[in-house]
């Protein structure tokens, strides 16, 4: 195994709840109310769909994509979503500082330190650039084609990425660790906030696949876990293996995909895709806004 280059789980595709677009010579990340699978590969006009994007859509019968039956690769919560504090050089997209809020890994002159990490407010470093910056990889359908060929999804969100640990850990428990077993969906919520101004924010959740109870859900994750035994399938050095590989490099992105990711999540201008901070609105629109809803109370 290669030194210093992290070994993660094999990627086929992308799920996201937006796209790049260019404006104005610029490229900026759009906001969207529904998943998009997309493939690896690039074009023009952005990145191309993936073909399980249209079974996905034929399947829930013309309405917008807002479920993805999923199902994940590991039984460690942890292996499953990896969650940083991210700090990239726009320049060159390459990571600069990482860290979980007690240590971080940071790249010098000198090679890559490792030091104490006080958080996003607390740090002088930064200077506001760093980011909580999650990546989730998941199985698309029971991975009927390709096992352990995963999607993975990347955001930027707060809500996403505490809504999705959370479920992950609460499903973990109450399945007595058999997360890789547990017929799951990936769904998209909607919520609003003061700081949105009632414009609504979309974040990601881990649910039961629909049809299923959790009870149902946990009695089939076992029944699966069973099987797999008999078949002599070894879940345990699956995720030992995984955890070996994340630890073998110092940064999980390769430098080849560091520039995507900064491209949609760090732009120059605009809001990030999966965020829950919306755009500063302009002191003028501000009192507009606020101007608006008291005339409308007032004529009420």
């Amino acid at each position: 195994m290669l030194k210093g280059l992290a070994i993660t789980p094999p990627v086929i595709g992308r799920i996201s709840i937006g796209r790049v677009v260019e404006r104005n010579g610029k490229r900026l990340p759009e906001k969207d109310d529904q998943f998009t699978l997309t493939s690896q590969v690039q074009g023009r006009d952005g990145w191309l769909l993936h073909p399980l994007d249209e079974k996905l859509r034929k399947e829930a019968d013309g309405q917008k994509l807002r479920a993805i039956p999923v199902r994940l690769l590991f039984n460690d919560p942890s292996l499953n979503l990896r969650a940083d504090y991210s700090l990239f050089d726009r320049a060159t997209g390459r990571p600069v500082c990482v860290g979980n809020g007690e240590t971080c890994r940071r790249t010098g002159k000198e090679g890559v330190a490792s030091l104490p990490c006080p958080g996003l407010d607390a740090c002088a470093f930064s200077q506001g650039a760093c980011k909580a910056y999650a990546r989730l990889n998941v199985v698309v359908g029971d991975g009927e084609n390709d096992a352990l060929g995963s999607f993975v999804l990347r955001t930027t969100s707060f809500n996403t990425i505490r809504t999705l640990a959370a479920r992950l850990e609460y499903f973990s428990a109450v399945s007595g660790g058999l997360l890789a077993c547990l017929p799951l969906e990936l769904k998209l919520r909607g919520k609003s906030t003061t700081m949105s101004y009632g414009t609504p924010i979309y974040y990601v959740d881990l649910v039961v696949r629909s049809g299923l109870t959790l009870e149902q859900a946990i009695a089939k994750a076992r029944g699966q876990d069973a099987q797999r035994r008999v078949c002599g399938f070894d879940q345990g050095a699956l995720d030992e293996s995984a955890r070996k590989g994340f630890a073998n490099g110092a940064f999980e992105e390769l430098e080849e995909d560091v520039s995507a990711v900064v491209e949609e999540f760090y732009p120059g201008t605009g809001a990030p895709v999966e965020t829950d901070v919306p755009q500063v609105l302009p002191a003028k629109n501000l009192r507009e806004k606020l101007e608006s809803k008291v005339k409308r109370v007032t004529n009420r």
